[in-house]
């Protein structure tokens, strides 16, 4: 019986490794060419402020710190765009977002950030371009300089989010192991306004982009989606 133990211990072990493999590998830009839009080019499926939001060929911009969000909630899914900063730019991508009326506590925000500006420069590494905002620091600053296009892919699977910006994959978070409103794995302070810990955020909810956030623009374009199985 031992044997037989050990023999289907061992063959589900090896049934295992594959996926463990496919989980690890790298965030990597995709073809998105032929994916879904996240928003039509009228903006009739956003959940937006009057006379904030607007498109012009096929540029999203806001004229105020006010959010613009997806009217279907998404769980598991890959997202693809482009974003361009101005100087002192400081924005986000927002996913998980539960409550859109009080999306700050109640979501994910990958931020955006035109890191060339001393002000971000010199805040923490959790404030700049490619970070969990006030969770996880990105591994290095990749975002371009401002007027330039950056591309950012965000994969989100469950508490699992990859984040690669511009051909390299900057950040990843298991959200698991962020049982704490306070304090970061690390020990590293939250902002007190991020006052619920992510491991107990619901993993479904609406994609949003914040405005323009101290007085700074931000553009979008290309905002492409594909839903995972």
């Amino acid at each position: 019986m031992k044997l037989v133990s050990r023999a289907l211990t061992a063959a589900l072990l090896l049934a295992a490794l594959p996926l463990a493999a496919e989980e690890a590998e790298p965030l990597t830009h995709p073809d998105s060419a032929g994916w879904e839009d996240l928003f039509d080019a009228e903006l009739s499926n956003a959940l937006k402020p009057k006379k904030v939001w607007t498109v012009e060929d096929g540029v999203l911009t806001a004229s105020e710190d006010q959010a613009i969000w997806s009217k279907k909630e998404y769980d598991n899914f890959i997202l693809d765009l482009e974003f361009k900063t101005a100087e002192g730019t400081n924005s986000g991508v927002i996913v998980y977002a539960s409550n859109i009326a009080d999306w700050i506590p109640n979501s994910v925000e990958i931020q955006i950030a035109d890191d060339f500006a001393e002000k971000w420069a010199n805040s923490p590494g959790t404030w700049q371009c490619g970070a969990f905002f006030g969770h996880l620091a990105p591994t290095k600053s990749n975002v371009k300089k401002p007027g330039e296009w950056n591309r950012y892919t965000v994969r989100c699977v469950d508490k699992h989010i990859d984040v690669t910006l511009n051909g390299e994959q900057v950040n990843s978070i298991d959200m698991s192991k962020w049982t704490s409103a306070t304090t970061n794995p690390d020990g590293s302070e939250i902002p007190a306004w991020l006052n619920k810990p992510w491991a107990e955020l619901p993993t479904k909810g609406r994609i949003g982009f914040q405005g323009k956030h101290a007085g700074a623009p931000i553009y979008f374009r290309n905002i492409k989606i594909k839903e995972l199985d």
